[in-house]
């Protein structure tokens, strides 16, 4: 336990003296709490004259998170970031031969960089939802009501989900122009573009950004096709997680630094 400890106050100095992984998580937080508002701002603005069934449908928690796709974006850069910057610098043989237990050295990163993420993450979530609903004005929702408080929980829990699965990709490809290479066209581009087109959205419907943005949701969309609940969409993203994970970790014990 010593040793997890010395290690994870290493990962800790690691992550907050690189400026790039501090400033990321800030822009994440600062997009989606704006973000959110301009959009909430709108839709106040618009909201007579949506059609009634829109009306009826509409979800005023969910749409206090609509900065959080480009959010996670800042979200998949940090992440890439603080497992790729000792690739790019040549740390890693530093490290490794400091903590040669690579499945320590792997957990005490993860860990330390997980719950940096939650913790911005869980404020930005809360700071978004009542900015949000403050905009939203007579048309706003509240913590209390039923299924508010998951779904604002929810945002925190996808943003560090977002993070650490990028985590798991930088463990598994090493390069960041790789990593971010692969995974910013993914969240960007090709899921929505899958989730948009006819013959391909029930399986877009399966991916981790879709499926685990389900949690922030407390009002079925109209025709909404997906066959699981938050916590189902949720689970799944934390399944593609876990895997990603599993395969930087198998990939980091095999390969030389």
């Amino acid at each position: 336990m010593a040793v997890v400890g010395q290690v994870l106050r290493s990962e800790w100095t690691k992550i907050r003296s690189v400026r790039s992984t501090v400033w990321t998580l800030g822009i994440a937080a600062v997009v989606t709490v704006v973000v959110g508002v301009l959009i909430c701002t709108l839709v106040r603005n618009d909201f007579t004259s949506m059609p009634a069934e829109r009306q009826l449908a509409f979800d005023a928690t969910n749409i206090s998170f609509a900065g959080m796709g480009l959010g996670q974006l800042a979200m998949v850069v940090f992440g890439v970031l603080v497992v790729s910057n000792e690739y790019s610098t040549g740390m890693i043989r530093t490290s490794l031969a400091a903590v040669p237990q690579r499945g320590t050295f792997l957990f005490s990163k993860l860990l330390v960089a997980t719950a940096l993420v939650f913790a911005v993450g869980l404020a930005t979530s809360f700071v978004t939802f009542f900015a949000g609903q403050a905009a939203l004005g007579e048309h706003r929702t509240y913590l209390g009501d039923p299924g508010v408080l998951r779904a604002v929980v929810g945002g925190a829990l996808y943003m560090t989900m977002i993070a650490l699965f990028s985590m798991a990709v930088a463990a598994m490809l090493r390069g960041p122009m790789l990593s971010l290479g692969i995974l910013m066209p993914f969240f960007f581009l090709i899921s929505g573009i899958l989730g948009n087109v006819s013959a391909t959205r029930k399986v877009a419907r399966y991916l981790p950004d879709q499926a685990g943005s389900k949690i922030m949701q407390v009002v079925a969309p109209l025709n909404d096709p997906a066959p699981y609940g938050p916590w189902g969409g949720f689970a799944i993203m934390a399944a593609w997680t876990a895997a990603a994970l599993l395969g930087g970790f198998a990939l980091l014990r095999r390969r030389d630094a």
